[in-house]
């Protein structure tokens, strides 16, 4: 084993290696593939969490309870490929590596042998680090250590390696008679909600501060709390099959955590009609579906996922909330990562998101609601509000208040 300096190299033993970042606290780990300009080919190849897989590379979920790691098969990457760097920032918004000392191993990924160590001294202000990175050269690969520190988190990485991140776009002048919604809206904030600090994986493009509505004709939107985005795209509504896919990981060093998705579907008087969950995996006639129950939370991407067919919801239904319950007691605070995400259930292009910035020590959160216009159109509202309730029976009334 070679315990490595930063700018130090070794040769790859193994066509396959795995990289993890342990640290005291719980870091986000992902990886870049980069070309020979330094560049991304395209967003596609930024591997995290959230995208857990690319041409020879792919991320795995520590969990909370082990490190999250990036493996690279060598023998997989794409010629355009030159180098593929690992970076590491902390997961709590806004934390610095003070007093942190994360430590990168890479090993075997076959038999997890250890091939090398490395820390980097002397960190301070560094929200996020290019860590090693795993390069071709004369058709060898070598893997160099390098403890590269960025002040603006992983989104400054991602910049600087050509992946977008949107800048938030400008809340469009609200009509002059918007359509008037089925359900009163919900009591106007008198202070909007301040905005989340920097998350640790580039956010999509973002909506305005406020609750002002926009819609989908940019590509997908980030909601912060108490925002509002109609599902209309091209000036039509989407009337289509989408699906709610909620995610969620246990916090650093926690246990597996058993979380519920569910959704409840309303009346135009906030008369509750039905509720789907792991259950009840079909409602209104089919047109609301649950994917099943996940136990514990593990891995990347959607842990649940509820398929909405709009076009064939019946015309008694008019509002939707999504709701995640701790069955087993576990609070909020003993999550993390927590977001929910419109897609195109026919593409799987995703259209809205929202992440959940905040926790309580309660046992029920409402995700987001879909309300049905006079119009037509649907409006999806990311909500973020706790509730104690470890089942979805204890949402139906405080989700009714709600919409």
């Amino acid at each position: 084993m070679t315990a490595m300096t930063p700018g130090s190299n070794i040769p790859l033993s193994a066509a396959r290696v795995t990289v993890d970042v342990a640290a005291p606290v719980r870091l986000d780990v992902s990886g870049l593939l980069l070309t020979a300009d330094g560049k991304v080919r395209s967003d596609d190849d930024f591997i995290f969490y959230n995208q857990p897989s690319g041409p020879g590379v792919t991320y795995r979920s520590g969990g909370g309870s082990t490190p999250d790691a990036i493996t690279v098969d060598t023998a997989a990457v794409p010629p355009g490929i030159e180098k593929i760097v690992v970076t590491a920032s902390p997961d709590a918004a806004g934390q610095t590596f003070q007093g942190i000392e994360p430590t990168a191993t890479i090993r075997n990924a076959d038999d997890s042998s250890v091939l090398a160590t490395f820390t980097p001294p002397q960190l301070g202000a560094e929200t996020a680090l290019v860590i090693v990175e795993i390069y071709r050269r004369n058709g060898q690969w070598k893997a160099r250590a390098v403890g590269q520190g960025y002040a603006n988190g992983l989104a400054g990485i991602a910049t600087d390696f050509g992946v977008t991140v949107e800048e938030p776009a400008p809340a469009p002048a609200q009509p002059v008679t918007p359509p008037a919604p089925v359900q009163p809206p919900a009591p106007p904030v008198s202070t909007p909600a301040a905005p989340p600090a920097a998350p640790a994986t580039p956010p999509p493009p973002a909506a305005a501060p406020g609750t002002g509505k926009i819609n989908l004709d940019k590509g997908r939107v980030s909601l912060q709390k108490n925002q509002t985005v109609s599902l209309i795209k091209g000036g039509r509504p989407l009337l289509s099959q989408v699906q709610m896919g909620l995610g969620w990981e246990p916090a650093y060093r926690g246990k597996d955590i058993d979380l519920d998705a569910s959704v409840i579907a309303y009346g135009p008087q906030r008369n509750h009609i039905d509720s789907c969950y792991f259950g009840k995996l079909q409602i209104v006639g089919g047109a609301i579906r649950h994917s099943g129950d996940n136990l514990t939370g593990e891995g990347g991407g959607d842990d649940e996922v509820i398929t909405v067919d709009l076009g064939r919801l019946p015309q008694e239904v008019t509002g939707l909330v999504f709701t995640v319950n701790s069955f087993s007691g576990q609070k909020f605070t003993e999550v993390a990562k927590a977001y929910c995400r419109l897609l195109d259930a026919s593409t799987g292009e995703e259209l809205v998101r929202f992440d959940l910035t905040s926790a309580e020590p309660q046992t029920g959160v409402m995700m987001a609601k879909l309300i049905r216009q006079f119009s037509g159109e649907w409006e999806m509202t990311a909500m973020g509000d706790f509730v104690k309730s470890r089942t979805v029976r204890g949402m139906v009334k405080p989700a009714a208040q709600a919409l």
